[in-house]
């Protein structure tokens, strides 16, 4: 699968977005026309892309144009469970169902591992998207929406091994 080719979910309907092997940016819509991902030239800068991959934890912000933005690094299938206000990235899991089943379970757990917080403020809908490319190269199908309330954030990553399945969970609270 590529992120030209994206998986569709069977399970609630959900949609999986791919990377190239790069991290995910997670972008206001008002701020996409300053993301040109990386640089179609050979040039040594490696432009907002490599600002992207520069991230080094799980979740990282960035400035984008006037507004911040979200790098989620790793490149593992990433989809978002509007209910929970999470993006769920796939490690490891025989199944879509298993993997969102596990991550429900684990979100109802009294004790929700983090392995990493950031404060963030939402204003209007983000876009995900794989970060190399630019804002006018990303498919419909290859970008998720995320329509939160307007507000102030904790976001909290975290790895998850489970015995049925593996994650990253990365939560908006």
């Amino acid at each position: 699968m590529t992120a030209n080719d994206p998986k569709r979910a069977e399970f609630r309907g959900l949609t999986w977005v791919d990377t190239l092997g790069g991290p995910h940016i997670l972008v206001p819509q008002s701020a996409l026309p300053y993301w040109h991902g990386a640089p179609m030239d050979s040039s040594e800068d490696e432009g907002d892309y490599g600002r992207a991959c520069s991230v080094q934890s799980y979740i990282g912000p960035i400035q984008v144009g006037p507004a911040e933005a979200l790098v989620i690094s790793e490149p593992w299938l990433t989809t978002f469970l509007a209910e929970r206000k999470a993006l769920i990235r796939w490690v490891g899991a025989n199944s879509e169902q298993e993997l969102v089943d596990v991550a429900t379970e684990v979100m109802d757990a009294e004790s929700v591992p983090e392995d990493e917080e950031v404060t963030y403020t939402v204003e209007e809908p983000l876009v995900l998207f794989d970060s190399v490319y630019g804002h006018d190269d990303v498919a419909p199908e290859n970008r998720l929406v995320i329509d939160l309330a307007p507000g102030r954030y904790t976001v909290r990553a975290a790895y998850v091994e489970h015995p049925r399945a593996s994650l990253i969970l990365v939560r908006f609270t």
